[in-house]
């Protein structure tokens, strides 16, 4: 058999022969005249080298030969309609792989998203890169991902980003520290005290840094922790006072309190920030869409920024 004769068009018109035991019922359901369907039977005939049908009693029946190849037409048109309804998936984003890189704290809200996208979309595969701002940054200028959530965003002409969530940061302290409870405390009463502070080039850091630098403020005492949980433990065992986000505190085991400090909650936000240079497939701008239409159902409405509607066009 020469292959190279065979075309997807034959075998389709082969096999509704087959399945209707009629060429006039075949060339109807394909919308094809009936000698159309009569000239592709017998290239496909040509092309196998032996007879595929027998006419018995004004019915169509394969021969044994024309019986193999009905299943092998069956098994690559079956394999096509697969892949076809694969490619429809895919395009519409109900299918596919993202790859989302996320700066530490993010982890703190990230579930609540994808989980509710992961119900909506169980077909599309998230991989979630997390690490300090600086390496999220080094995976944003290699174009790793296809999105990322900073609560700094990355400067430059490539990149693009939309804010979606709040993220306030507040000044902690152990639960037994002199100021806790008190009202109307200002900054300048805490300069002596030890801060605890993430590493530097952290959204966290650079935020609190910029706005003790506009209060023309300072911290004498400072110690370098790399994590939140760390800062989190140590704050609670008396080791000093932190500026960490809102997001962390609702989820943290160890009492530390919330110190009422005039000008805190210092105002930050989460970004979803892409590269424009990146083409977006369909499954990240489904996880778009789903951010800016969904999100109320899977975050504290606390938490929500305005015109999150509008998210999707905003990365067009």
């Amino acid at each position: 058999m020469d292959v190279r004769q065979l075309s997807f068009r034959l075998l389709q018109v082969y096999v509704q022969v087959v399945r209707l035991g009629s060429v006039t019922a075949a060339a109807k359901m394909l919308h094809l005249t009936q000698p159309t369907v009569s000239l592709q039977l017998k290239k496909l005939t040509e092309a196998v080298g032996a007879p595929l049908l027998e006419y018995q009693a004004q019915q169509i029946t394969p021969t044994h030969i024309g019986l193999e190849l009905y299943q092998a037409a069956c098994d690559v048109l079956g394999r096509f309609d697969d892949f076809s309804s694969f490619l429809s998936e895919e395009r519409d984003g109900n299918l596919g792989q993202i790859s989302l890189g996320i700066v530490t704290t993010a982890k703190y809200v990230i579930p609540q998203i994808l989980g509710g996208f992961y119900r909506k979309f169980p077909k599309v595969t998230v991989t979630v890169n997390v690490g300090n701002r600086a390496h999220i940054l080094s995976r944003f200028e290699r174009q790793q991902d296809d999105l990322y959530l900073f609560s700094h965003p990355p400067a430059g002409q490539t990149m693009q980003a939309t804010r979606i969530l709040k993220n306030p940061l507040q000044l902690i302290a152990p639960p037994d520290h002199w100021a806790v409870g008190l009202p109307n405390l200002t900054f300048s009463q805490l300069q002596q005290e030890r801060f605890l502070m993430r590493e530097p080039g952290s959204a966290t850091r650079l935020m609190f840094e910029s706005w003790l630098s506009s209060q023309g403020l300072g911290v004498l005492q400072t110690m370098q922790i790399e994590s939140n949980e760390a800062i989190r433990l140590c704050v609670a065992a008396g080791l000093g006072l932190s500026v960490i986000s809102a997001h962390t505190l609702g989820q943290q085991p160890q009492p530390c309190a919330v110190l009422k400090v005039a000008g805190f909650p210092l105002e930050s936000h989460w970004y979803l920030v892409r590269r424009k240079d990146r083409r977006l497939d369909a499954a990240s701008r489904q996880l778009i869409r789903y951010i800016g239409e969904h999100l109320a159902d899977c975050i504290d409405p606390q938490w929500l920024v305005p015109d999150l509607a509008n998210l999707q066009q905003k990365f067009e």
